[in-house]
C-alpha cells in the first residue's frame, strides 16, 4: 500500500525557514513532499525569452531542490497547466493533505479555489495560511468594518495591532527531518525545456547592511546613493521572511517600516477592490482622454525623452531590471501627466521589466502617480523633472551614470515643454472630472 503523504506547494515563499504553511505541513505527522509548478499559463504571457524573474525563480527553486536532495528528500518540479498538473499529482500519490500559503492576486485566488475544490472532491484536505504579509484581508479595517483607503490611518491601526499582537514565528527549519525520504531523485526542468533562455541580469543579494536600513530615512530619495535595500525581488518571491524583516525594521527605522506597511496597504486594496487591476480606483478617472502617442511612448520606454532624470531611470530599468523608487515616481508622473499616456501602458511596461514587479504595489504606485488611485497624489500635482533633479541629483551623479551623452549633440531635445505639458494635463483632467 502506498504511503500517505502531505504535499507542500511552493509558490511565493521560496525558502525553508520561517515559512508558515511549510511549518504546519512539517508538524502534521505525515511525511512532506514539496512540489513546485512552472505555470504554463503565466509563462506563455512572458514576452522576453530571457525573462529575469523566471531566471531568478528557476535558480532559487533548483537551489531548494539541491538542499532537499542533500537531506535525502526532494522537490518535485512540474511544467504545465496547474489544473492538469494537480490531476497528475493526485493520481500519482496517496495524498492526505495539501498545504500552501495565501496569495491575494485575483487570478491566484481563482486558481487556488479551483485546485482546492478538485482536491476536496477526492477527499484530500486543503490548508492555507498567511505568510507574505503581517496583516491581510480584513485584519486591518475601520471601526465600521470597511477597508481603509487612506494610508496614514491604516498604518496607525496596523502599528497598534502589531503592538497588541506580537509577530508569530514559524520555525519550519527545525522540522526539516519531516520531509519525505525518497529513493530516487526526480528530474530537473531546464529553462530550455520551457523555451526560455538564461538571463544576463544579476540579482540583488538578500544581505543588506544594517547601516542602509538605519539611514534609510536620510538617503532613500537620492538615486546616486546606495540608500535602499533593493529587497523587493525577495519580498515578491518569499526568499526572505517578511516577519523577520519587519521585526528588524521596528528597531532600526520607522520610515523603512512604513514602506513595508505601504506594501501591505496596496495588497489589501487589491484584495478588497479587485477592479483596480483593469481600471481606476476612482472610476471618474477612467474618463480622462489620454493622448496615447505611440512614438512618444517608445521614446519614454527607451530613455530618449530629453529629460535627463526620466531617461536615466528608464535606462536603469532596461539595463538592470531595477529603478530607484524616487525615480519611479518621476517617470510615472512624466508619462501620465507630461505625455498624457494612460497609466496602464506604463504599468504594463514596468510589469514586463521590473525584477521586483508586484501587482498590488505596481498598480498602486502607477495609480498614485496618475491621481486615479487610493490616497493618490492630487491630479494637479505634476512633478517638475528639473526641480526633482535639483533636489535629488544636483551633481548629476545618477544622470551621468545612465545618460553619459548629456550636454552633447547626441542627446535629444525635450520631447515636450514642461509648462505647456502641465497646462495640457490640468485641462484634460478638469474635463474628465467635472
Amino acid at each position: 500500500m502506498q504511503q500517505s503523504i502531505a504535499i507542500f506547494w511552493f509558490r511565493r515563499d521560496l525558502r525553508l525557514e520561517d515559512n508558515a504553511a511549510l511549518f504546519y505541513a512539517l508538524k502534521s505527522g505525515s511525511p512532506v513532499l514539496p512540489v513546485f509548478i512552472f505555470d504554463k499559463d503565466i509563462l506563455s504571457r512572458l514576452e522576453d525569452k530571457a525573462d529575469a524573474r523566471l531566471g531568478f525563480i528557476h535558480q532559487t527553486v533548483h537551489a531548494l531542490k539541491k538542499r532537499l536532495n542533500e537531506m535525502g528528500s526532494d522537490l518535485i518540479l512540474f511544467y504545465g497547466d496547474v489544473d492538469t498538473v494537480w490531476k497528475e499529482i493526485e493520481r500519482k500519490y496517496s495524498i492526505d493533505a495539501l498545504y500552501f500559503n495565501h496569495d491575494y492576486e485575483p487570478s491566484a485566488i481563482e486558481r487556488d479555489q479551483l485546485v482546492s475544490t478538485f482536491l476536496a472532491s477526492k477527499n484530500i484536505k486543503v490548508f492555507s495560511y498567511k505568510d507574505q504579509c503581517i496583516f491581510e484581508k480584513n485584519e486591518i479595517v475601520k471601526e465600521d468594518g470597511n477597508p481603509y483607503t487612506v494610508f496614514t490611518p491604516y498604518a496607525k491601526k496596523w502599528k497598534l495591532k502589531l503592538a497588541q499582537n506580537p509577530i508569530q514565528q514559524y520555525p519550519s527549519e527545525k522540522f526539516l527531518s519531516h520531509f519525505l525520504n525518497v529513493q530516487e531523485i526526480s528530474p530537473e526542468i531546464s529553462l530550455a525545456q520551457m523555451n526560455f533562455e538564461k538571463t544576463n541580469l544579476s540579482f540583488p543579494s538578500t544581505l543588506v547592511a544594517t547601516q542602509i536600513i538605519a539611514n534609510y530615512h536620510q538617503n532613500r530619495d537620492f538615486p546616486a546613493m546606495n540608500g535602499t535595500s533593493k529587497l523587493g525581488l525577495h519580498y515578491r518571491f518569499g526568499t526572505i521572511s517578511i516577519r523577520e524583516k519587519v521585526t528588524k525594521a521596528i528597531t532600526l527605522n520607522e520610515v523603512y517600516l512604513n514602506e513595508l506597511i505601504w506594501r501591505e496597504f496596496y495588497m489589501q486594496i487589491l484584495w478588497h477592490f479587485p477592479h483596480v487591476v483593469k481600471g481606476a480606483f476612482k472610476p471618474q478617472y477612467d474618463r480622462i482622454q489620454w493622448r496615447n502617442n505611440e512614438q512618444e511612448f517608445e521614446k519614454w520606454k527607451n530613455g530618449q525623452t530629453g529629460y535627463p532624470i526620466v531617461d536615466a531611470g528608464m535606462r536603469e530599468l532596461l539595463h538592470t531590471g531595477y529603478m530607484h523608487n524616487r525615480v519611479r515616481m518621476i517617470v510615472a508622473s512624466f508619462l501620465t501627466k507630461h505625455l498624457l499616456i494612460d497609466w496602464r501602458w506604463g504599468e504594463a511596461w514596468f510589469a514586463q521589466k521590473l525584477l521586483d514587479f508586484e501587482l498590488s504595489s505596481n498598480n498602486g504606485g502607477w495609480q498614485w502617480a496618475a491621481g486615479s488611485g487610493t490616497d493618490a497624489a492630487p491630479y494637479f500635482r505634476v512633478f517638475n523633472p528639473a526641480l526633482q533633479t535639483e533636489k535629488f541629483d544636483a551633481e548629476h551623479q545618477y544622470i551621468k551614470m545612465w545618460v553619459p551623452e548629456i550636454n552633447t549633440n547626441l542627446y535629444p531635445a525635450p520631447i515636450v515643454e514642461h509648462s505647456f505639458a502641465r497646462n495640457r494635463c490640468l485641462e484634460a483632467y478638469k474635463q474628465a472630472l467635472k
